[in-house]
């Protein structure tokens, strides 16, 4: 099975997966289109790569191209889990919009980018000033319900089509984020079954093969806040898991060779 990585950082583990700089990727074209699958391509490759060379990727497109905003990301989990998404609008930077925001949604209530992660662009609007200065350096309008809670939220692994690992991330005293880069600390006890099966249930309608979700308990039920496709990996490296070897294996559960060189059982895997 050749592959080719696009992020060396993320497939150290990968045997004999070979390492093309982004930028360099059509100078090395003929390796690119000799290669089966190609592996954490950067959003702007995914066109020429699925749709002009017609390569397999890993993560999937659904997974790049979701994951890379917020809006398509929420429009795309409102179709197959609208009751397990915070109350969201979407809209256009206007005063009009602006307006509107500040007369319908109750104090406090959140505000996020489109594009960021690691719980940076994510702030608790308490008051009109918060959410004009949210505005004035927002493309789009992004916000959500406010959803109570204790404090935790939790951090759902999904690599191929299972749960990878799963824990808590514990903010810290009075913190609004629950990010390991924001303070908060990790905790593996009590993980609820419930919840990864419901993000493993969205993953695979939505063909999710490589994301962290964050789910928060709120009241009686989970909510998915957003997943990321490129999550960190201080949670696998605390429980001593390796991640590329579970892509691995998933990969050469999912690939078949067009051409295979001697005969085999059928349904046996060659790499």
């Amino acid at each position: 099975m050749k592959l080719i990585t696009f992020q060396a950082y993320r497939t150290l583990g990968i045997p004999e997966a070979r390492y093309i700089k982004p930028n360099l990727m059509f100078q090395e074209i003929e390796a690119i289109r000799e290669a089966d699958i190609i592996l954490f391509p950067e959003t702007w490759q995914v066109p020429a790569l699925v749709y002009g060379l017609k390569k397999q990727i890993f993560p999937s497109v659904e997974t790049l191209q979701l994951g890379y905003s917020k809006v398509e990301m929420t429009r795309a989990l409102w179709t197959v889990a609208r009751e397990h998404v915070p109350y969201t609008e979407i809209l256009a930077n206007t005063p009009t919009n602006i307006d509107y925001v500040l007369h319908t949604f109750p104090y406090p209530f959140v505000a996020k980018e489109a594009r960021n992660a690691r719980g940076n662009g994510v702030f608790l609007i308490e008051q009109e000033r918060d959410f004009r200065t949210y505005a004035e350096q927002s493309e789009v309008l992004y916000v959500q319900e406010y959803l109570e809670n204790d404090g935790k939220e939790l951090r759902i692994c999904i690599v191929g089509d299972q749960v990878f690992t799963a824990y808590w991330k514990v903010g810290a005293d009075g913190s609004f984020l629950h990010n390991v880069a924001q303070g908060g600390e990790l905790c593996f006890d009590f993980v609820p079954q419930e919840a990864c099966e419901l993000v493993l249930r969205v993953a695979k309608e939505l063909n999710i093969n490589h994301a962290g979700f964050d789910v928060m308990m709120s009241g009686d039920r989970y909510y998915i806040l957003e997943f990321n496709a490129l999550f960190g990996n201080q949670g696998i490296q605390a429980k001593g898991l390796s991640v590329e070897s579970a892509i691995y294996q998933y990969l050469l559960a999912q690939f078949t060779p067009t051409f295979p060189t001697s005969p085999t059982t059928p349904g046996k895997i060659i790499s």
